[in-house]
């Protein structure tokens, strides 16, 4: 109900928005049907819907061009968490007979995946003080607040990747988000 509901609702908002809520419609179905037992696919769907939150919200506004950066930040910054989540939770999807990454090509190559995805993210976190489009204070609330952060969380993960520092390490990048969205909301206010 809740899914025609939206989708119905988004139809009074324009066509883009429609068929961006009937597709993250079809996606969650999908991933709670299949996608989220499979390698990478379901990490990659959780990653492209969180993505498409901002795109959705751009659409609406009719201020595209903007969202795409919070939308291309959260799609890797959900990539690496849910690889880290999915080497978390790896007792309890070997007992539901899932096949994650962390699963069919192990703890060491999972991390290696989660730092190439949030070191690309580190780098990308730069591309829109270089192009002018968000100022001084976003790249210091970004490389401080977010960069830094995940920095501690890739060496962490090498350090110890016992199950209680997995989830707390997830714990830090849920907070994360906030301060990456705060740097977002600060480089679009003082550019």
């Amino acid at each position: 109900m809740l899914f025609v509901a939206g989708v119905a609702l988004s139809a009074l908002i324009n066509r883009a928005a429609l068929l961006i809520a009937a597709s993250a419609s079809v996606l969650l179905y999908l991933y709670s049907a299949r996608l989220k037992r499979t390698v990478l696919w379901g990490n990659l769907t959780v990653s492209l819907l969180s993505g498409l939150a901002f795109i959705y919200g751009g659409v609406a506004v009719f201020r595209l061009k903007i969202a795409l950066v919070p939308a291309v930040f959260a799609f890797f910054f959900h990539l690496g968490r849910e690889i880290l989540k999915d080497i978390e939770d790896m007792v309890g999807d070997r007992a539901a007979e899932a096949v994650t990454f962390p699963i069919r090509h192990g703890v060491h190559a999972s991390r290696l995946l989660i730092t190439a995805v949030f070191s690309l993210l580190m780098i990308l976190t730069l591309v829109p003080y270089g192009a002018g489009l968000f100022g001084r204070v976003y790249l210091w609330l970004v490389v401080l607040g977010v960069d830094a952060v995940l920095l501690f969380v890739m060496v962490s993960l090498w350090r110890d990747s016992s199950r209680e520092n997995l989830h707390r390490l997830s714990g830090i990048l849920k907070l994360d988000m906030l301060v990456g969205l705060l740097a977002i909301v600060a480089g679009v206010q003082w550019r």
